[in-house]
């Protein structure tokens, strides 16, 4: 086989081929040969002849020395969100929340935000098989001010929603590190939507530490959070990690429902 014929099916190649789709998804003009090597940072001569298999198979189309997407890409989207609906996004979320388990070693849950909008529910719950673990049941409801995937819930509202949360709040002291303070609760949320993750410490439950990490269906609205909760005791010095952990994750289910 001649080498461009090897480099052309190297498992490089079929991630190059993903790259140029995304990029072309991404832009809503056509893209130049220039800017596509730019973007994934490879030659031109390697994008070029990616760019004819993939004009052969009318996955893009050339335009003025340019390239956007074909009809096959289109088809093929189609396809992948008929897909989609058939699988439900329940069944993505619980795949996530199984890695997560495997993962993390502790419990892991999806919560959704009440009607009321006061609190949360627990939707779905993979316990620990650690002898000590936090423990809870489906359905149960915690507030959104003092819990992880509460303060993630809250973080994910508009201006307007979360002005309108707070003038209706009235926090209570759930354990002795409960914050009640408005001002300092609203500061923490500021920082949570910069940060794209909570972390809470023995805000809801003595001993308890909660990470959650809000999960985005393909139109941008937050439809639960994703959380991971532990022992204070076994996630010391640990935190960090289950930041990570949660919002990789929380990222990948969002991706899988066609988030961008």
């Amino acid at each position: 086989m001649p080498p461009d014929d090897r480099r052309m099916n190297s498992p490089q190649s079929v991630t190059r081929v993903i790259q140029i789709l995304e990029a072309l998804c991404a832009s809503a003009a056509p893209v130049s040969l220039a800017n596509l090597s730019r973007v994934l940072d490879a030659p031109k001569s390697s994008i070029a002849a990616l760019l004819r298999g993939l004009a052969e198979a009318g996955f893009v189309v050339a335009s003025d020395g340019a390239y956007r997407l074909g009809p096959s890409a289109f088809g093929l989207g189609s396809a992948l969100l008929e897909a989609r609906r058939r699988f439900q996004s329940s069944d993505l979320v619980r795949d996530g929340m199984r890695r997560l388990a495997d993962r993390s070693k502790e419990t892991v849950l999806f919560a959704v935000r009440d009607a009321g909008g006061e609190t949360m529910t627990y939707v779905d719950v993979i316990e620990s098989r650690n002898a000590v673990r936090f423990a809870v049941s489906v359905g149960d409801r915690r507030p959104l001010y003092c819990t992880a995937g509460g303060r993630m819930l809250l973080a994910a509202l508009s201006k307007d929603d979360l002005r309108r949360y707070f003038a209706r709040l009235k926090p209570q002291r759930l354990t002795v590190h409960t914050e009640i303070n408005k001002r300092d609760i609203a500061d923490t949320i500021a920082t949570v939507r910069e940060n794209g993750f909570a972390q809470t410490v023995d805000q809801a439950t003595e001993g308890v530490t909660g990470t959650a990490a809000a999960i985005y269906d393909a139109a941008g609205s937050a439809i639960g959070a994703l959380i991971v909760a532990a022992p204070s005791s076994r996630l010391k010095d640990r935190g960090a990690d289950f930041a990570r952990w949660v919002v990789d994750e929380a990222a990948m289910v969002s991706r899988s429902l066609g988030h961008r």
